[in-house]
C-alpha cells in the first residue's frame, strides 16, 4: 500500500533535513520512501497565485507514513 503525505510551505533545506531524518532513522529511499519538492505555482497570464510550494513524501510501509504524518504533517 502506498501513502502519500503532503508538507508545505517548507523550503528546500528544511525538506532536506526532514530527508536527513528518515534517513538517520534509518528509512531507505526507494525502498521505504520518496518525496518530491513543488516550487510555487502561478498562473503566467493572470498573475494569480495557483499553489504555493509543497513536498509530497511517498511512503511504501503505513506504519512510516503515520509516523511521519504524526511528526511533520499539520494537518490530518
Amino acid at each position: 500500500m502506498v501513502t502519500r503525505v503532503k508538507i508545505k510551505d517548507k523550503n528546500p533545506n528544511e525538506v532536506m533535513d526532514i530527508v536527513k531524518d528518515l534517513r538517520d532513522q534509518r528509512l531507505i529511499q526507494g525502498t521505504d520512501f520518496d518525496f518530491a519538492y513543488f516550487q510555487s505555482q502561478y498562473d503566467p497570464i493572470s498573475g494569480h497565485f495557483i499553489e504555493g510550494k509543497h513536498t509530497v513524501f511517498t511512503f511504501y510501509i503505513e506504519k512510516y507514513a503515520t509516523w511521519f504524518a504524526l511528526k511533520y504533517s499539520e494537518y490530518l
